[in-house]
Formats: C-alpha cells, structure tokens, sequence
C-alpha cells in the first residue's frame, strides 16, 4: 500500500518559493551540510571534483547483475558514468549516470537488454551503521527511468535491510523511499511517496537524505522530514535489520518492474515509452549527482 504524508508548513513555503529565490538557494543542500559538520564527524564524502571515479571509494557492477525485469545492463565505460564541470547550480563537478540506447551489446542473451547504463557502490570500501547519508541530486524528466540512490546490508537480500532514500520511475512531481527486509521485502508495507508542491519538481537540485538510528529512521528532502519510519512499525512486519553496517549505491535503471507498475507501459520496452527512448537516443537523458556526504550519529 502506497501512503502519503503532509508536508510541514515549512517545507511549502521552502519549496514554494519563485524561481529567481530557488537560484538564491541553490546551495542549501551544503549549507545545511555545513551547519552539521560542527556537531558531526563526516565519515564519508565524494564530491566529484577529480573528473575521474574515485576506485578507493567506488566499485562499479557489471553486466552479471540483474533484478527486477531491467531493461540496462550496467557496464564499466566513460558512456555510462562520467563527469561534468560548469553545470548549472552545481558545486563543482558532478557526476553523470546515464542510460544509452545499445541493442545488441548485452553478453546476456536470456537478458537481452536494449540499455546500458551505470551503477556505482562503496561495498567493500566504505559502510556505516547509523548517521546520515545524504546526496545532491538532479534528475530528468522522462517516463519509465529509474534513478535511485540507497543503502544495501552486507549479506543475503533482504535479511540485511534496505534503506530506499530515493527513487524515482519517472512521474516527475513525486520521489518515493522504502525500506525492505524480511517479512517486508518486495511489495513491502514500509513505503511512501512524497509529491512536490506545484512549481517543483524532481528536474531541480534537491538533497536527499536519511537519518538512521536504532529505533527510527527518517526520510528527508532539503532538511525537511517528509517520512518516518519506527522500529515498532517494521516490527509488525517483521524483524528490524537496520543495526548492520550498510554500502552506499547510486544508480541508473531503466524500465522494469517499479516502472511498470506505475505506468503500465508494454512497448516498446517494459515501463519505457518511445519517446524515452528517443531521448535518451538524443543523450538528454541523465542524473547529475553534485555530492554524497555521510555523517555519523548526533550526540
């Protein structure tokens, strides 16, 4: 089931505000980074200034990974991650996922996939139990896309929890978070959707980001919590598996089976209309990733 929250009075009129004030404040998301610096050691932080990926931080998946009725096979190549200078409203250089139309090039003949596109993870070399994790993000407005970036346990899916801080299928005016885990998993209960107000929208800068403890997490957009989730609340699904250390993942889906259920959508791919494909033909399909940054819990 699909629940939705308010949001705070706060949060409208943050969101709200004119175009030329949202260019003013552009760079809240490291402002209010900053604030917390102070009070919290950062763990972990990325922010693609280097124009290359940094290996020490960052594995890439490869074309053996396949879930949920994709449409891309991820590769390790320039097409499909990559780095850009002088973006508007970013804070230096930013990463680029980006999906390319390559029928024929996935080795998986069962798979077949008409995509490619790129997933990075810190598994390996960087996880956390409890903090912040946050990142700055913009994504593009095309149906049956799947950009996410979220948190995985270090074993056996979902016996070590999943923390969704941000999907998106392509209906630009909502993201959605989740959480999964045993009794929990799949179609789970721990869902929500968070709609922008009327003039924003998910083509913007926005920071996204989750603050996990021991008993609760939250979901937040701009430092406005839009979703929380308690340990009573998963207890009554199933057991919590949120105090395990987890890895960071950025990635760029297309199609499948969130998609799908979302838009219903056949042909020409499953969850991806012809004009997505068009444009990501036209290379104006892409998530821009300005930074990650992860802190440890408050004191």
């Amino acid at each position: 089931m699909i629940r939705t929250v308010a949001v705070t009075f706060t949060a409208v009129l943050a969101f709200a505000m004119p175009v030329a004030a949202q260019a003013q404040s552009a760079n809240a998301g490291a402002a209010l980074a900053e604030a917390l610096a102070p009070e919290r050691d950062l763990l972990f932080a990325d922010e693609f200034d280097d124009g290359v990926l940094d290996r020490d931080k960052w594995i890439v998946i490869g074309t053996d990974f396949w879930v949920n009725n994709e449409q891309q096979a991820y590769i390790d190549d320039p097409s499909t991650i990559a780095f850009q200078t002088g973006v508007e409203g970013a804070e230096g250089g930013v990463l680029v996922l980006r999906p390319v139309f390559k029928p024929g090039a996935d080795p998986k003949p069962e798979r077949d996939a008409p995509f490619v596109s790129g997933r990075i993870e810190s598994r390996g070399k960087f996880d956390f139990m409890h903090g912040r994790a946050e990142a700055r993000i913009k994504m593009p407005d095309n149906v049956g896309v799947w950009p996410a970036f979220w948190l995985l346990g270090n074993d056996a899916w979902p016996g070590t929890g999943e923390i969704d801080i941000m999907e998106y299928v392509g209906e630009k005016d909502w993201i959605g978070v989740a959480l999964h885990g045993p009794g929990y998993s799949g179609e789970t209960p721990i869902v929500n959707k968070f709609f922008f107000p009327e003039g924003v929208d998910v083509t913007g800068w926005h920071t996204y980001a989750v603050e996990w403890t021991d008993e609760q997490i939250d979901f937040l957009i701009d430092g406005h919590v839009h979703y929380r989730v308690t340990r009573p609340m998963v207890e009554n699904y199933g057991d919590w598996r949120f105090d395990n250390e987890k890895y960071l993942i950025l990635n760029f889906a297309m199609g499948g089976a969130y998609p799908f259920k979302t838009n219903r959508i056949e042909e020409p791919y499953n969850g991806i209309p012809a004009e997505t494909v068009e444009a990501v033909n036209r290379g104006e399909v892409e998530m821009l990733v300005d930074w990650v940054r992860v802190y440890a819990p408050a004191e």
